[in-house]
């Protein structure tokens, strides 16, 4: 058995029934952790069906002796992200560590992308990994408050494709690359009531991932599975121990046995000229900019 460096922990992993959250779930619960399975039991568009992939999950948890219980609400709804935290609460007395993990694609080139397929997955992504994460300070606020300590880890999860970009997935890419931005703010905001925000980026063999990346997520015969979702979770279990204290506000890439720190968005090379610029002026200085900079990352699928 691994060390239980989450024993005693309450955490809540969104969209656990399958793929990398149901990794989450599983590797929390052999850490020793209490786990709250959030999930709607969705198609992978998102729609609706009558599966009951929570309950499954926690199942297996309390069949390897784990105590869990699951959730169906949905995480960009106000009042069920809301009841998702007060449910950890009152179930297992506080809230410890929240997992963002859920959401869908609908992926199509932005000439061909509706509103709609816009709105539902930025709503599902971008709006529930804020809606939960607003319940959840508003908790840990009360009892930093009431003087009791707290401990607690926001783990939210961003993909290559906010970071770098990917063609036909301009409105997941763009919920994507604001969890980034969310996670960054949110680090600021919340040290102060002892709680810590990062976010991950894995790359992994998921149902959202398996028709994207079909060549390169075949099973090996034999040997390491380096696409296998469980390989994401030891990172994400790390995040959410009382060990990584000291870190808040990081972007880690994951995939395999791979960790990576991902650097974002920095100051560049920059010409001061102390005055206002001409139009005119300007295609030249863009240029040695440039030239000067480092080349940026390529969009996945261009």
């Amino acid at each position: 058995m691994s060390e239980q460096i989450c024993a005693g922990r309450t955490v809540i992993v969104t969209g656990a029934g399958r793929g990398i959250g149901r990794a989450h779930a599983l590797a929390f619960a052999a850490a020793g952790a209490r786990v709250v399975v959030n999930d709607l039991g969705s198609a992978l568009d998102g729609a609706a069906t009558a599966e009951t992939p929570a309950q499954q999950v926690v199942a297996e948890i309390e069949a390897m002796g784990g105590q869990a219980v699951a959730n169906g609400d949905d995480v960009a709804d106000w009042e069920g992200a809301r009841n998702l935290i007060r449910q950890a609460v009152d179930t297992f007395g506080g809230l410890d560590v929240l997992v963002n993990n859920a959401g869908f694609v609908r992926d199509r080139m932005l000439v061909n992308l509706s509103e709609d397929e816009w709105d539902a997955v930025v709503r599902v992504h971008l709006k529930g990994h804020f809606a939960t994460m607003r319940h959840a300070i508003e908790y840990w606020r009360g009892e930093s408050k009431a003087g009791r300590p707290v401990d607690a880890r926001i783990v939210n999860t961003s993909s290559g494709a906010g970071l770098q970009g990917s063609v036909g997935q301009g409105n997941y890419g763009a919920a994507k690359a604001g969890i980034a931005g969310l996670t960054l703010t949110a680090a600021a905001e919340f040290a102060r009531y002892g709680v810590t925000v990062n976010a991950i980026a894995p790359a992994a063999r998921t149902r959202m991932t398996e028709t994207v990346f079909a060549d390169t997520m075949a099973k090996p015969e034999d040997g390491f599975d380096a696409m296998a979702p469980e390989n994401i979770s030891p990172l994400v279990v790390w995040l959410g121990s009382p060990q990584s204290a000291g870190v808040t506000g990081r972007m880690f890439e994951v995939e395999g046995g791979k960790v990576a720190l991902a650097d974002g968005w920095r100051h560049g090379v920059a010409v001061d000229r102390g005055a206002r610029w001409e139009p005119a002026e300007l295609g030249p200085v863009v240029a040695d900019l440039i030239a000067k900079a480092a080349p940026p990352e390529p969009v996945y699928g261009a």
